[in-house]
């Protein structure tokens, strides 16, 4: 997953304007205490921080 991907998907799930705002604010605990922001700009594979993001918001299976 590229990061064009990461963000397409982000704002899919949580809409263009809040997609920034949610990945720059919510920490998540998989990703060892860093928002999904912060886990990219420290070379988190998006893929890898997709799958957190993707828990930490229980969606549906469909955008796994």
């Amino acid at each position: 997953m590229r990061h064009t991907e990461f963000w397409t998907r982000m704002e899919g799930a949580l809409g263009p304007g809040y997609a920034g705002v949610w990945a720059s604010q919510y920490v998540i605990a998989e990703l060892e205490g860093r928002t999904a922001q912060e886990a990219l700009e420290s070379g988190y594979a998006p893929k890898e921080v997709w799958a957190a993001v993707w828990r930490a918001l229980q969606l549906p299976a469909s955008q796994r």
